[in-house]
């Protein structure tokens, strides 16, 4: 069997935080780097940080680069992941937002899956693209100015994304294609060529299958851990509300 090179010399940024969906990471990841891609995670922090399969956590990666220390000129291509909650983390940082929106403007390929278009909303490019996602934020990007398809994968000058993880087989073989074209000139935002589809009548059932299936001890420690959350809260903003020079008895 010939080794895929096509993506030999290419350098990718993946850009993650905590709460990363694994599989939209690692599969993708894995791919890229046996096309003979150099993969590089880029995050909020430096370590080792936390995917989720769904909410249930699910095993580190390490973070090769923080936002501080990347230059996406270093970077030929970009891949967000999603994640019910890494994209979240993402799209409040500036930083985050500037790294997107720079790959963007050079016109290097950018692709997303999942919640990862939330970060290309949050930046401000999303106005008079076309693009899918996860569902649920389907709403967001709409909101954004986007156009969203409810298809497995769409192209759209140099975006690629996907809805999310039920898409991946497709994903992944459009996804080495992407990353291996060259550099396209900067789209500028044009009016939506067509209509966005509907919005979904009910959540995928196989997320709410999985959420049904989860171990009790994993809710339970859960609300364990909202609960001692909000009561060192409590006692934080006791502490800050107490009058100067008060002491304790």
């Amino acid at each position: 069997m010939a080794l895929d090179r096509r993506l030999l010399g290419r350098r990718i940024a993946v850009l993650a935080a905590d709460g990363f969906e694994k599989m939209e990471l690692t599969v993708p990841a894995a791919a890229l780097r046996a096309a003979c891609a150099d993969v590089e995670v880029v995050s909020l922090r430096a370590g080792r940080i936390r995917g989720v399969n769904l909410h249930e956590p699910a095993a580190r990666v390490t973070v090769d680069r923080t936002l501080a220390d990347a230059d996406p000129r270093d970077y030929d291509a970009l891949l967000v992941p999603g994640g019910f909650i890494g994209p979240d983390l993402l799209r409040q940082s500036q930083a985050a937002r500037r790294f997107a929106s720079a790959f963007d403007a050079a016109g290097k390929p950018v692709a997303t899956l999942g919640h990862g278009s939330w970060l290309l909303a949050s930046a401000g490019i999303a106005s008079g693209r076309t693009l899918t996602s996860w569902p649920g934020i389907r709403d967001d990007l709409v909101h954004a100015g986007a156009t969203w398809l409810d298809q497995p994968i769409v192209r759209d000058g140099n975006w690629l994304t996907s809805r999310g993880p039920q898409d991946l087989p497709r994903f992944v073989a459009a996804l080495l294609d992407h990353f291996a074209g060259t550099p396209s000139v900067a789209r500028r935002p044009q009016p939506p060529r067509q209509a966005s589809a509907p919005q979904p009548i009910a959540p995928p059932r196989f997320v709410v299958g999985a959420l049904q299936r989860l171990p009790r001890r994993t809710i339970a420690g859960g609300a364990i851990a909202v609960a001692v959350f909000a009561l060192v809260a409590m006692r934080v903003r006791r502490r800050r509300s107490r009058p100067l020079g008060w002491a304790a008895a």
